[in-house]
């Protein structure tokens, strides 16, 4: 079930961010790509998923990451959520398209 999540999310997130799956789980550092993994850490953290799962998903796709970074991309997402209102309706919009 938790894996159906972060799928959909992801899903959400490529249209978004316009960019192709291989894109977001590629080691690429363009910031619109960090950008995009940051935000799918984040909404997976708040849906809420365990980091350790939320890593398991991400080498399942090829993009092998540790747990600090991952840590590290929701405390981002959460400090540009804080300080840019655009931002925190981008977050919920996904939400909402994910859960449709």
């Amino acid at each position: 079930m938790k894996q159906e999540i972060f799928n959909s999310y992801v899903v959400e997130i490529l249209n978004l961010f316009r960019i192709t799956r291989e894109d977001l789980f590629s080691k690429n550092k363009e910031s619109s790509l960090v950008d995009a993994r940051q935000l799918l850490y984040y909404l997976c953290k708040d849906r809420p998923m365990r980091v350790t799962r939320i890593q398991e998903y991400m080498a399942e796709n090829g993009y092998d990451i540790s747990h600090s970074t991952i840590i590290y991309g929701i405390r981002s997402i959460e400090e540009k959520m804080k300080h840019d209102d655009d931002y925190m309706e981008v977050v919920n919009r996904v939400k909402r398209w994910a859960t449709t």
